[in-house]
């Protein structure tokens, strides 16, 4: 249970926080990332794990593991590695016509009629359910082994990201040792022991996950408003940030390649719109983070008014992630594969909404070694960074 007395972090603080953004299938590059950190500092601790959507999956699953970081990392890519769409989500036809024609009759003039079911995604997420409740030890839904790593030590906070479909703000729900919550307008914090919904609903991507209730709430995909992703380690008393986006930020040239003439198809405008929502705020927060730091390079310490410098270091893709998805684009299951491409997915260059959706084994395995490979080819940086 978090703590009620809470010890507000101090002005030199160098606790290390790791910062999962979200993706969806995007989150196994992240996977790749973290396995490179165990094997070149496998007696890392990482006492401060933040995430929202795909990145609380990851962060959640590495604060319930018992054993030595490269043990939580490993078990945490097999999870990835075995993964495939039907277990996150039904591709089956009768499942996909079925929500399809539930669809149609809520936009009908049927809709709002009673006895009309109400519709709350575009596909059945409950596999994904099942597949956490397995992968976290938790049948009942609880997460026994993030509250062990809290008393042994090797764990001071971890924290899943949410929005409140109702109130529109972003609740990041928290548990830890010696936490103060903290309230900003549109974003808020909750102490509360962490439950498999939480990570559920920080998950559901919207309109095609449907939203978790959660103590009375309806809750979906924390990164819909989440102007600040930093700043969850930043409360949480981080001296260090080590973020993992899961956007690859283009050239000017690679920008200019991927225009495509005529009107762009809605699977395009869709994944402008998520890459818009979940992938670009993390590039603004650092951004801000950085001139902070250095205003308060050059103030004195008195008037500081409380703050403090957090160092920062943005891990990302070297290649654009809807481009490789475009690679396996044929592999998907042909119910889901006629669907996605109805939104013209064939129509368009990076397939942005696919490489969100698009969880089987072959493409997130080459985001793992993609991620692996980075963080590779950055490795005296990362080591310098975390000495």
């Amino acid at each position: 249970m978090p703590s009620e007395r809470a010890t507000p972090p101090g002005p030199e603080s160098h606790e290390l926080a790791v910062v999962l953004t979200g993706g969806g299938a995007r989150g196994a590059y992240q996977v790749g990332l973290l396995r490179h950190l165990a094997r070149r500092h496998p007696q890392l601790e990482i006492p401060i794990l933040t995430g929202v959507s795909a990145g609380a999956i990851n962060a959640v699953h590495l604060a319930s593991q018992a054993g030595d970081l490269p043990g939580r990392v490993e078990a945490l890519a097999r999870l990835w590695r075995e993964l495939s769409v039907d277990q996150v989500f039904r591709v089956d036809p009768a499942s996909l016509f079925f929500h399809g024609a539930r669809w149609l009759a809520q936009l009908s003039l049927l809709g709002g009629r009673r006895g009309v079911p109400q519709v709350r995604g575009l596909v059945d997420a409950s596999p994904l359910e099942e597949l956490l409740r397995r992968a976290f030890g938790s049948p009942d839904g609880g997460l026994p082994g993030i509250a062990a790593n809290l008393e042994g030590g090797a764990l001071r906070a971890v924290a899943v990201t949410t929005t409140n479909y109702a109130t529109g703000e972003t609740i990041t729900w928290c548990q830890g040792r010696s936490l103060a919550a903290w309230d900003r307008p549109q974003r808020r914090s909750v102490l509360a022991p962490l439950r498999v919904e939480h990570v559920l609903a920080s998950s559901a991507l919207p309109l095609f996950f449907p939203a978790v209730q959660i103590e009375g709430g309806w809750y979906g995909d924390g990164g819909v408003r989440l102007h600040s992703p930093l700043s969850p380690a930043a409360h949480l008393g981080a001296g260090r940030i080590l973020a993992v986006s899961t956007r690859h930020a283009p050239s000017a040239q690679e920008v200019r390649r991927g225009e495509s003439p005529g009107y762009p198809p809605p699977a395009q405008i869709l994944g402008v719109l998520y890459h818009a929502v979940f992938l670009d705020l993390l590039d603004q927060d650092a951004i801000h983070l950085e001139r902070v730091n250095r205003l308060l390079a050059g103030a004195a310490s008195e008037r500081r008014a409380g703050e403090r410098r957090i160092d920062l270091l943005v891990m990302r893709p070297s290649l654009d992630l809807g481009l490789v998805a475009g690679e396996f684009e044929p592999r998907l299951p042909r119910a889901f594969r006629f669907l996605t491409r109805r939104l013209g997915t064939r129509d368009s260059r990076s397939q942005d909404l696919i490489s969100m959706l698009m969880f089987q084994c072959d493409y997130l395995q080459r985001l793992i070694e993609l991620g692996e490979a980075d963080a590779q080819a950055r490795s005296d940086e990362i080591a310098a960074f975390l000495a």
